[in-house]
């Protein structure tokens, strides 16, 4: 399988150029599903297989797990930021570094766990944003870039399957299923 495949098996992201309110609810339906989608996909999995790559040079199930805990709560936070300062400038983060701190490599459970409350909170903000909301920017250090709230829900739906999507090709590839 090419490595680009391996890497971004649902496709890089991309910004959209337009954010229906049909489309926005079924990123935000995304990210509420999510929890359940990842415990789903990793509950059977013995400890040898969350400790397996998705792909060559990439993290182990587990460490993917652990690293959408942290990305998902580093996005509830950013989202906080935005909607009560003016553009700030949020705190970039070594996703890498993270992924190879001692709490990434503990039993998946407390980063669920995480998720579950972590998400319930998220996607009730979410769903409670007006359309001034939505357009509230914050500013990414790494890119300069201020990025509008509504395009950051698409984004994060984004991760979510992204993400997801190298647990679910794995079982596929070793036949885990």
């Amino acid at each position: 399988m090419p490595e680009d495949k391996l890497r971004y098996p649902i496709g890089k992201f991309k910004w959209p150029r337009e954010l229906t309110n049909e489309l926005l609810a079924e990123h935000i339906a995304d990210i509420e599903s999510f929890p359940a989608r990842i415990r789903k996909e990793t509950a059977s999995l013995s400890d040898e297989q969350l400790d397996t790559p998705y792909r060559e040079g990439g993290w182990t199930v587990r460490q993917l797990v652990n690293h959408c805990s942290d990305s998902h709560m580093n996005s509830l936070i950013r989202f906080k930021w935005a909607l009560t300062e003016d553009k700030p400038t949020i705190k970039a983060y070594y996703e890498d570094r993270w992924a190879e701190l001692a709490d990434s490599k503990i039993p998946i459970e407390p980063a669920l766990s995480l998720m579950d409350g972590l998400h319930d909170r998220w996607v009730v903000l979410l769903k409670s944003l007006t359309d001034e909301d939505l357009n509230k920017k914050y500013i990414h250090p790494e890119h300069g870039k201020e990025i509008r709230l509504d395009n950051t829900i698409a984004m994060y739906a984004w991760h979510c399957n992204h993400h997801l999507a190298h647990i679910t090709e794995l079982k596929k590839r070793e036949g885990w299923l």
